[in-house]
């Protein structure tokens, strides 16, 4: 597919137009997100942002159906998680349910496009792994997977939108490269998309402006890269790139809701309770600013996704690499383990109290 710079300039027009009406609508009906003590934004904040995202790409899908394979199973998919979104910002539906449509969408994906995790690739080097009817299960866990760790890692201005374009510029990359051109296409169709609405989170057209994702904007992105991911990595003759290398591409969000949901269960408690123990949360209390954080955590992010780009392009073997992503899976969770000391001694080298201010310095 050719790119057409007029297209995509009339995308972001549209995506933008859908964020300043979105954003009054949003205001009328209280589909807003109100400050608490977990919440410490100022005032009401719209969470239309998956909705703009959503309308727009449906918008592109509508008028390119060829663009990736079962894309009407996509669209229609990605509208009934948007929707249930939706009413989850507004009232705040119980976990169980979501958990339940995700499922079914998985169900769905598996049996009316025919993705679905198979093959794992020679990750054990002992040869390929197939999964057969393994596959099923796996496969609903990982689109669970994915739209939660996408869904719980959106927790600062711009974290949700910057690893997203990591990922969906990552992933483009690799596809292009591979002679799969539609679809790298589309990531950046949704990376464009996408851009509108970082300028809103991030206050940069005025903090009156200000939009978040909300839940339904979080679990758009966290399905539809786990669609993508499946569809690059498990054709049986023509795979855009390895299985390994998905997760390299989505490592931070994977590591980050993994860890942390051992650790609430570790302590019994649910592993969908909200808590301040993510990375964005560390970094912070490391003394980083909100906007440093977002810069270190999307190099981070960027720097695991550049490594799963290199060993695709040079073929490093898989077992190495899944090797290499568990040993960077150990350190996180090691870090997390120790993150008191860890965060204390950063703070001491830094001359930093645990308000991330310099020693000395009066509180305002």
């Amino acid at each position: 597919m050719i790119i057409s710079f007029v297209d995509l300039a009339l995308l972001l027009f549209f995506s933008t137009a859908s964020l300043f009406v979105l954003r009054k609508l949003a205001k009328h009906v209280g589909l807003v997100d109100k400050p608490d003590q977990r919440k410490h934004h100022a005032g009401a904040v719209p969470l239309v942002g998956g909705l703009a995202v959503c309308l727009s790409l449906v918008y592109f899908i509508v008028n390119n159906p060829d663009v990736i394979p079962h894309s009407s199973l996509y669209a229609s998919c990605m509208l009934i998680l948007v929707a249930i979104g939706v009413l989850d910002d507004k009232f705040d539906l119980d976990f169980k349910l979501r958990i339940g449509v995700q499922a079914a969408l998985a169900i769905a994906m598996m049996v009316l496009g025919d993705i679905e995790l198979s093959r794992l690739g020679n990750i054990f080097a002992t040869g390929r792994v197939h999964l057969d009817t393994l596959g099923y299960g796996l496969t609903i866990l990982a689109v669970i997977g994915a739209i939660n760790a996408f869904n719980m890692v959106d927790g600062i201005d711009g974290l949700l939108g910057g690893l997203a374009t990591v990922t969906f510029v990552s992933l483009g990359v690799l596809l292009y490269l591979n002679g799969h051109q539609s679809m790298a296409y589309l990531c950046l169709v949704i990376t464009v998309i996408m851009a509108p609405y970082l300028l809103f989170n991030l206050g940069v057209l005025g903090r009156e402006r200000k939009v978040f994702m909300g839940d339904a904007g979080s679990m758009l992105i966290g399905f539809t890269v786990i669609w993508f991911l499946l569809l690059a990595s498990q054709h049986p003759t023509n795979a855009a790139i390895r299985p390994v290398t998905g997760l390299w591409l989505i490592a931070l969000p994977l590591m980050d809701m993994t860890a942390i949901m051992f650790r609430r269960a570790k302590r019994g408690d649910s592993p969908f309770k909200p808590d301040r123990e993510h990375l964005h949360h560390i970094f912070q209390r490391v003394g980083l600013s909100p906007r440093q954080t977002l810069a270190a955590i999307c190099l981070l992010a960027t720097s695991f996704a550049g490594i799963g780009i290199i060993g695709e392009l040079l073929q490093v073997h898989e077992s190495i690499m899944f090797a290499s992503f568990l040993f960077c899976f150990a350190l996180y969770c090691m870090m997390l383990r120790h993150i008191w000391r860890v965060t204390t001694f950063i703070r001491a080298k830094l001359g930093k109290n645990e308000f991330g201010e310099k020693v000395g310095e009066a509180r305002n």
